[in-house]
């Protein structure tokens, strides 16, 4: 991806720890490296086709100076947070906070933070088979889109759907979402937690009834494991109630390990589901 670079930008600011330092104030510098895609705007000379540096210079600027925080790393985070929820074109972003005048009390040059943020592609896979499950659902994706640094970018239509395991239960109402996303894997799935309990979930019976389920499919092409998270969801490859309406929004999305797109994967299980 293309770079655009602010280097050492100076802002008098009050950001640190001491409370002085909040009243006083001091000197920052800021760098910004911007990544997108400046193809368009080399092509055409056309400057709204990329990012115009001396926008986000007066944007950094006035962001420092108009909050105060302790920690540099707060200042990075909330900077670079700002900087791609409001800056068009901007994909990813690294930001580097400078404080040459850091309270110490040691010969030193500079102390800094250095941070890296972007853009990611989520796909979550909903299903409900309890009440209203089309208003479980609707009102799931809705949710999804007022969180900060959450962007839905297509759904799929609901499908109704066989429910999945040994549990006797109604059938499933199933579908898809396309979200870009700031948040991190954990983050997200922290969300998604929220969202079902606002729905009223209850985790009573693996694979059994429930008002809502939120999973994470992809992220990115990522593979992310801990206690609580797999990704790519480790069964989705078995699940046609995720595979069908994947394949509507993101037919070619490859899977990281198999290297198969959502369309192979769909074909395949459904071969197997034919033959067995």
């Amino acid at each position: 991806m293309d770079k655009i670079k602010i280097e050492n930008l100076q802002v008098f600011a009050k950001h640190g720890v001491f409370p002085e330092e909040n009243v006083l104030g001091q000197k920052f510098l800021i760098s910004a490296i911007l990544y997108t895609d400046t193809r368009k705007a080399g092509k055409t000379d056309d400057l709204t086709a990329s990012i115009h540096y001396g926008e986000v210079s007066k944007f950094i600027y006035n962001y420092m100076q108009g909050h105060t925080y302790q920690l540099l790393e707060r200042v990075a985070e909330s900077l670079a947070e700002e900087l791609l929820l409001h800056t068009p074109h901007l994909e990813k972003v690294q930001i580097e906070v400078k404080k040459p005048w850091a309270p110490v009390g040691l010969p030193l040059d500079t102390v800094a933070v250095q941070i890296e943020r972007a853009w990611h592609t989520a796909y979550i896979a909903l299903g409900s088979n309890m009440g209203n499950e089309k208003a479980y659902l609707d009102d799931a994706v809705r949710a999804l889109g007022q969180i900060s640094g959450c962007e839905i970018t297509k759904v799929s239509s609901f499908l109704v759907t066989p429910p999945y395991g040994m549990v006797e239960q109604d059938d499933f109402l199933n579908g898809c979402l396309e979200l870009r996303t700031l948040l991190t894997p954990e983050e997200l799935l922290e969300e998604l937690h929220k969202i079902e309990q606002s729905a009223g979930r209850e985790r009573v019976v693996h694979w059994g009834p429930r008002t809502l389920d939120l999973d994470i499919i992809f992220y990115d092409d990522i593979f992310y494991q801990s206690e609580a998270l797999c990704i790519p969801h480790v069964e989705m490859h078995k699940r046609k109630f995720v595979l069908e309406p994947l394949k509507e929004i993101a037919p070619y999305m490859r899977h990281p390990a198999t290297g198969k797109t959502v369309t192979e994967m769909l074909d395949e299980l459904e071969f197997f589901l034919c033959e067995s």
